[in-house]
């Protein structure tokens, strides 16, 4: 599938009381491919079942640095998909999960709901969100990792 068959909107950022985030991605593509990614033994993932990561493309000293969030079946490790993002976009949505995850003493920080045409797909709830620099190491204190977790 390619990158640019998917929109990424995010609300709940820029407010006064911490709220959760809430992740939309559209995907306006052929839907056959995404839904056949997206379910497993005929029932979409559930939230335990995905992991979502950010990889830079480019180091973080670079002016307006981009990278790839990706979602990926947790059990094989496969991508269900990838989309463009921009950095700063991606870490001030990071921070808002944060506060809101610390103001509502909340393990689940964030929502990513993902759609297309107008027909919803999946709605997750999410704690965790890893962020790796280009070279592929994570930066831990860009990721969000619910306490408790040793990685």
């Amino acid at each position: 599938m390619r990158r640019d068959y998917f929109t990424l909107t995010v609300d709940g950022v820029a407010t006064d009381e911490p709220q959760r985030p809430v992740v939309t991605i559209t995907y306006e593509g052929p839907t056959d491919q995404l839904e056949s990614r997206l379910t497993k033994g005929g029932e979409v993932l559930s939230e335990d079942e995905v992991d979502v990561a950010f990889r830079l493309k480019e180091p973080l000293e670079t002016d307006d640095p981009e990278g790839v969030i990706a979602l990926a079946d947790r059990m094989t490790g496969e991508y269900v998909l990838e989309l463009n993002a921009d950095a700063d976009s991606v870490f001030e949505f990071i921070e808002a999960a944060r506060e809101f995850g610390a103001d509502q003493d909340n393990d689940n920080r964030y929502r990513i709901v993902l759609e297309t045409d107008g027909s919803h797909l999946a709605t997750y709830d999410m704690s965790s969100l890893l962020v790796y620099d280009a070279d592929g190491n994570l930066l831990r204190g860009e990721s969000l990792i619910p306490s408790g977790v040793e990685l």
